[in-house]
């Protein structure tokens, strides 16, 4: 039914620090301190609504001493007339008064839900509007509430917990002030009892508005709940009910109010909800039967995956505004720019491979980059409402989940049967170190479930023929051998999934194809007879697979190839292999990690690309040798040995000494496509396979015959929990994002670029500092910049490098910015100043503050021989069209 507030809440606080909904640290503090709750629904009451707050504070107030910290949520269910300002006003005198807006009107099941999930107290009362009930018979619920929390009430034992106490004017000691008519009296009691008989036996008057639950008991109820109209008091006894939690009905005053929002003929529609309610509950169990692969710990799996999640990138939700992830260097500045330019390609109908927004002129090849079009293009409506920052976000957190998901489906498919084998499996392939070092900034290689799913339809294809691994123990791989299966369909549907990863990653792709066949040869070698029954069905799958993918992207692989600004491999240096330390130590994030042991290991923070750590290494060689006689233990084994030995380099260092040795990764190093890798990221294909492995060794330590001694069973779960608990990562680390300069933010560039020009920042932006990007991201794309943070061509080669092919005015100012030197300007470094502004069409230059700003502030003066202007917090050069400078 939506988050804490609902999916069509707004809420609004009564004051300095009241909280806006359920989470974070405010929650957490406010769920401590809170002791009562009181949650009003409103619809259309502005006559009656704020004699009820005020009765409420005033009864609250009296006795402070008991009542504690409390706190009062209208929930305005999408009123019509004054109902919203009478309930503002209250909170502007009161901060503890809150209010919740619905976007419509809901009913109130729907208002109850928002405000019963928005709140914090201990325990929670619901009361209407009009208060039919006194405020005062609070008192009466909270003794009885209280009776039950020390076992000395007629609702149960301790042990049952506090439940609920509502109100009951059928009650035989209720006391009926003003009564409804004669009519409309014996209806109610005919509804009360057919809803006895459907739902909740033995509660005479379940519509009375006035209910004191336990806090937590009522969150988890509402929830839960799906009924949007009056039905929601039986749907929420009935829960407490089914969970065994005491439900008691108090005697109270109850005095019928003219205008009451309650009709006759709604306790009819409370008995419809309810056979609504039940339908749907028995067409999903139906459902559920007649899909028998689904089961309910699918979903728990499932919202860990999400959870775990959640909990690593917490510090980026916290405040999606100002955080920024510590460890991502330029590249979370970079990637929203990416989903920000793809947003504005596709709002405007653009190319969606090019752009001039990064190295104008020139523009950027995006087909070349990595942006991710797979997500990019459907996530626009997201990126254009809410910004790229929540599109990086959500892409990170639920494409991090969705990874494990799709590990978790393929490994309870085709590798084990125990389902929580299966998971601890996929937790290992998804949140494995590497994949948490790229976390930090590479969701191109995080978000990959895509991948498992791939893997699961080469499989179907192989299965054609017969099921390998078909003895893993656990139905084995070929879980589905012997089902009709139609090779033309499985590769038409291999050839869209690949084409779809294309468009999310290429080298993960690349990558998974190298594990796919490292596994496929090892287990061929063992299982001849399996490889020749699969090879062609598996081949002519391919064909139609390629049939698929080749139309499909002969337009995009053109444009990143040969199209502009395109390039035909990157730079990454000498030292872009694994050292073999690196696979027995710690990650940075590990729970057992410390940055000053893993960064002199890896090229950086976001290339610690093994970090499997010393006690599961030793573990998978243990497993390894218990279930060697497993012919896809064997061949996972090779795969995680040879991956192990290629992301080595093809320069090996033998730790401890000076001997370098050629490694095997020297064969693949000038090859097309793999030229560009980075041969470290090949020991990512590890993680499933120790995953894959992980699974196995857990499905079989659960399965009381395959080890019968429950202490042999004990102990090895404990070696897989001292494998795993020193890898646990860490939620992300985030630190203060500086804001946009109010020269951007506020659009006051746009006085001093003509179209056709560029902003020029000082200094330009590239790998090492793109705040520019971020600057464009958030301010809608208005300008382009020279320079970026991109794989763009250098020289006539058109050799891959990262940015934009260096001028003299571009390398001067980067120099300034790390050094902090002024160095010796003349006229002919004036002279090459003004031709490369002119170059790039620039408009304004612009110097924000940053580090060595004042020595930056020096270098543009003497460069364009005049001072600048102070202009809404930069300094700025204003140049005339030409771009020329003085």
């Amino acid at each position: 039914m939506g988050g804490p507030t609902g999916k069509h809440a707004r809420v609004s606080g009564g004051g300095p620090g009241a909280p806006e909904g359920r989470g974070g640290a405010d929650a957490e503090t406010a769920g401590r301190t809170v002791a009562l709750s009181v949650v009003v629904p409103a619809y259309n009451e502005e006559a009656r609504l704020r004699p009820t707050l005020d009765a409420v504070r005033a009864h609250l107030g009296a006795d402070p001493g008991r009542w504690g910290e409390w706190e009062l949520i209208v929930v305005d269910d999408g009123s019509s007339d004054g109902t919203v300002a009478v309930a503002e006003a209250a909170a502007a005198e009161e901060p503890r008064v809150r209010v919740v807006r619905s976007s419509g009107n809901h009913g109130k099941g729907h208002a109850l839900r928002l405000g019963v999930l928005a709140s914090y107290g201990r325990r929670v009362l619901l009361t209407d509007a009009d208060l039919a009930t006194p405020i005062e018979e609070l008192d009466r619920l909270d003794k009885q509430l209280s009776e039950q929390h020390t076992g000395d009430g007629p609702g149960g034992g301790p042990d049952a917990g506090p439940g609920a106490a509502i109100g009951s004017r059928a009650h035989p000691d209720a006391r009926i002030e003003v009564r409804q008519w004669a009519l409309r009296e014996w209806l109610g009691r005919l509804g009360n009892r057919l809803i006895q008989a459907v739902a909740v036996d033995g509660i005479a008057d379940t519509q009375c508005g006035f209910k004191l639950f336990d806090g937590d008991q009522a969150r988890a109820a509402f929830a839960a709940s799906r009924l949007d109209g009056w039905g929601i008091d039986v749907e929420i006894l009935r829960y407490f009910r089914r969970a065994g939690w005491p439900v008691t009905e108090v005697p109270v005053r109850w005095a019928h109010q003219p205008g009451s929002k309650v009709r006759p003929l709604d306790y009819g529609r409370v008995l419809l909800e309810l056979v609504r309610l039940k339908a749907g509950r028995s067409r999903s169990a139906r459902w559920a039967r007649r899909a028998p692969g689904l089961r309910p710990v699918d979903l728990t799996v499932t919202v860990l995956f999400v959870l775990a999640a959640l909990v690593l990138y917490k510090g980026l939700w916290n405040d999606l505004g100002h955080s920024y992830l510590a460890d991502s260097g330029s590249d979370q500045n970079q990637w929203e720019w990416f989903f920000a330019v793809t947003a504005d390609n596709v709002r405007h109908l653009h190319n969606p491979l090019f752009t001039t927004f990064q190295n104008f002129p020139d523009g950027v090849n995006l087909m070349a980059n990595t942006v991710m079009l797979g997500l990019s293009v459907p996530l626009t409506p997201v990126t254009l409402v809410f910004g790229p920052t929540v599109t990086w976000a959500l892409v990170l957190t639920f494409g991090l989940a969705a990874t494990a998901t799709a590990w978790y489906w393929l490994f309870a498919r085709r590798l084990v049967r125990n389902r929580w084998a299966a998971a601890l499996g996929a937790a290992l392939a998804a949140f494995a170190p590497p994949m948490m070092s790229h976390a930090n900034a590479h969701p191109n290689f995080l978000v990959l479930f895509m991948i498992p799913v791939i893997i699961d339809r080469a499989l179907r294809l192989c299965e054609a023929g017969a099921g390998p691994g078909g003895e893993a123990g656990a139905g084995g791989a070929g879980g589905e051998s012997g089902a009709p299966h139609r090779v033309a369909r499985d590769g038409v549907l291999l050839g869209l999934f690949m084409t779809y990863q294309i468009f999310l990653g290429e080298e993960p792709l690349l990558l998974a194809v190298m594990g796919m066949l490292l596994f496929a040869l090892a287990y061929a070698v063992q299982r001849r007879d399996v490889a020749k029954a699969s090879i062609r069905p598996l081949l002519r799958g391919l064909g139609y697979a390629l049939q698929v993918c080749l139309p499909l992207l002969a337009f995009p692989l053109y444009w990143q190839f040969f199209g502009p600004q395109s390039y035909h491999s990157v730079l990454h240096g000498d030292n872009a292999g694994n050292s073999p330390l690196s696979f027995l130590h710690f990650s940075g994030r590990a729970l057992f990690g410390t940055e000053a042991t893993a960064d002199p290991l890896a090229m950086n923070r976001t290339e610690q690309n093994a970090f499997y750590g010393w006690p599961l290494i030793a573990l998978s060689v243990g497993l390894v040798v218990w279930l060697w006689r497993l012919a896809v233990v064997r061949a996972l084994a090779c795969t995680a040995v040879v991956a192990a030995l290629l992301s080595l380099g093809p320069k090996v260092r033998i730790p401890f000494t000076d001997v370098v040795l050629t490694g095997p990764w020297r064969a693949l190093a000038h090859q097309p496509l793999f030229e560009s890798v980075i041969e470290s990221r090949v020991a990512m294909i590890c993680a499933p396979a120790l995953g894959a492995l992980l699974a196995l060794a857990a499905d079989r330590l659960a399965d009381a015959e395959a080890v019968p001694r429950r202490t042999e069973r004990l102990v090895g779960l404990l070696a897989l929990a001292a494998a795993l608990i020193p890898i646990i990562p860490t939620p992300m680390p985030v630190r203060e994002r500086p804001d946009v300069p109010a020269f951007i933010a506020d659009g006051t560039y746009r006085s001093y670029v003509s179209p056709g020009e560029s902003v020029v920042p000082v200094p330009l932006p590239d790998s090492g500092a793109a705040e520019a990007l971020h600057w464009q991201s958030a301010s809608g794309l208005g300008f382009s910049v020279p320079g970026g943070y991109f794989n763009g061509p250098w020289g006539p080669d058109r050799v891959g490098i990262y940015g934009a092919s260096p001028r003299f005015t571009s390398n001067w100012l980067s120099e300034v910015r790390n050094t902090g030197q002024v160095p010796p300007i003349g006229p002919g470094q004036q002279a090459q100043a003004r031709f490369d502004l002119a170059f790039w069409k620039a408009g304004v230059v612009v110097l924000a503050p940053q580090p060595n700003d004042a020595a930056l502030y020096e270098t543009v003066e003497k460069l364009l021989g005049e001072p600048g202007r102070r202009v809404d917090g930069v300094w700025i050069w204003d140049l005339p069209p030409s771009g020329a400078g003085s």
